[in-house]
């Protein structure tokens, strides 16, 4: 069973991101890790870089493809989940957990209301199916 937790928001390239004041975390769902298959490798920005909502800012590789990760929000790169350089498998373990990728200081908050809620993101995912 699939999981998305309802204090998340998610966008439709399938990351996820949970605001902490003017901090938003983020990943990818449960369901994109699902669809990717066992991860292997992942290639995240370094402190200090900006994302840009809706640029890739890094990839998920894993046995079946290589996939870009799109930001859900624009931002200072302040924290990289250094642990996946040795573990890439947390993302399929824990995704929305030890799978977290970057953590993002928002330039513009605003930007949050693009994105959708859990029950939304789940009827998004049954409309692609």
């Amino acid at each position: 069973m699939t999981s998305y937790p309802s204090d998340l928001r998610y966008d439709k390239e399938h990351e996820w991101i949970r605001v902490e004041g003017d901090v938003a975390v983020i990943g990818i769902s449960d369901f994109a890790q699902d669809q990717l298959g066992e991860v292997v490798y992942v290639d995240l920005p370094a402190v200090g870089d900006t994302v840009t909502s809706g640029e890739t800012f890094g990839e998920v590789e894993s046995v079946k493809s290589v996939s870009e990760l799109f930001s859900p929000v624009s931002g200072e790169v302040v924290k990289v989940n250094d642990d996946l350089d040795g573990a890439p498998e947390a993302i399929n373990e824990d995704a929305y957990g030890t799978g977290w990728m970057i953590e993002v200081k928002l330039a513009d908050a605003s930007e949050l209301d693009g994105l959708m809620s859990s029950d939304e993101y789940q009827d998004f995912i049954a409309s692609e199916a």
